[in-house]
């Protein structure tokens, strides 16, 4: 029960963080105008939770497997109605969860072994398993009520196994957390991405080689299109005035890096579009494919003083891994939807 109690926590941790990711990236109508910029962390934070409560989850999943598994294979696989709802809520818990965690897991390497997408299979596997957990913790609620009740001596053997979990689960989250977690950044030996390394002391995802837009146009415009449509130069651009952020890059695979950004306002260019500050936004990039060629931007983070269209990072030209020759930096929002090689800006709304 021990083991069953804190692999609950850590796949409620992970549930909850992983649906307010999938909410930012797909907002449902009656949510897009109410999402939060603020606080600037806020996405590093529950992203980080929901990868290191996710790879915490493993070994303590791999536990509980241990502790109850001859009962998976107990014969008949149905006594009665309620013990026939029992194993259905621990085929779908196991079932899902499995699957969940190792194709999370794979993701956090970017290593897509499967031909489904990934995210949409990774979202409804997530609610099946918390189905599968309600069903199993409604049909067990009475023998769960009378061991909470109950007094059980404490066996050294049990001890030993409490301890070694612990101790596994301390130590996997120790050496992949530094990712996100500065003060852990010295022990992140296994993490898939350390978060000072890259061009300009940043991490890259997808280069500008993967992208087609190694050699952006010698005669690159930024077009924004709205009730007043215009175009802008580089040197337009940089004539504007210039502020500048310390943001943090954060992405869906748990690691996130701050940085010191400068630029011009997105505000700033929906006005001079003719545009109010409520409207949204559609980005479009300069590369050649890719699910987030094209993106939507909403109110509140278009109008937020801090998004910012970049021309520069760490006080340097933006590198075209990073995005050159411009690119979107917002609080609180995914790394995938911060477009690097920004083409066009679209007022839609």
């Amino acid at each position: 029960m021990v083991i069953g109690r804190w692999l609950g926590v850590a796949l409620l941790v992970c549930f909850l963080t992983g649906l307010y990711s999938h909410v930012l990236q797909d907002p449902p109508g009656w949510l897009r105008d109410h999402l939060p910029a603020r606080p600037a962390g806020l996405y590093r934070f529950t992203q980080g939770a929901h990868v290191i409560s996710g790879i915490a989850a493993i070994p303590l999943l791999g536990a509980k497997l241990w502790t109850v598994y001859p009962r998976l294979f107990e014969w008949p696989p149905a006594r009665s109605i309620r013990h026939a709802l029992e194993r259905l809520g621990i085929f779908l818990l196991v079932a899902a969860m499995v699957l969940e965690l190792f194709t999370g897991l794979f993701n956090t390497l970017q290593w897509y072994v499967w031909p489904f997408p990934f995210r949409q299979t990774h979202f409804w596997l997530a609610w099946i398993a918390f189905g599968g957990l309600l069903l199993h913790l409604a049909v067990k609620a009475p023998e769960i009520a009378a061991h909470w009740r109950r007094l059980r001596p404490e066996l050294t053997q049990r001890r030993g196994f409490l301890t070694g979990v612990t101790a596994s689960v301390l130590a996997v989250t120790a050496v992949t957390a530094g990712q996100t977690v500065p003060w852990l950044r010295r022990t992140d030996l296994l993490a898939p991405r350390r978060p000072d390394i890259g061009p300009q002391g940043l991490p890259v995802n997808r280069t500008a080689a993967a992208a087609g837009t190694t050699q952006p146009p010698a005669d690159w415009r930024l077009k924004v299109t709205g009730p007043a449509s215009y175009e802008l130069t580089m040197d337009e651009l940089r004539a504007m005035d210039q502020h500048e952020a310390v943001l943090p890059i954060s992405c869906v695979e748990g690691w996130s890096a701050s940085a010191h950004w400068a630029g011009v306002r997105i505000r700033d260019l929906v006005a001079l579009a003719g545009a109010p500050p409520t409207a949204r936004l559609r980005i479009t990039s300069l590369e050649v494919d890719g699910p987030y060629r094209e993106t939507e931007m909403e109110a509140a983070y278009a109008a937020d003083p801090l998004t910012l269209l970049a021309l520069r990072v760490n006080g340097e030209v933006l590198d075209t891994d990073h995005g050159y020759p411009a690119r979107v930096i917002a609080p609180g929002r995914p790394g995938v939807l911060q477009t690097k090689w920004v083409d066009r800006i679209e007022v839609i709304v």
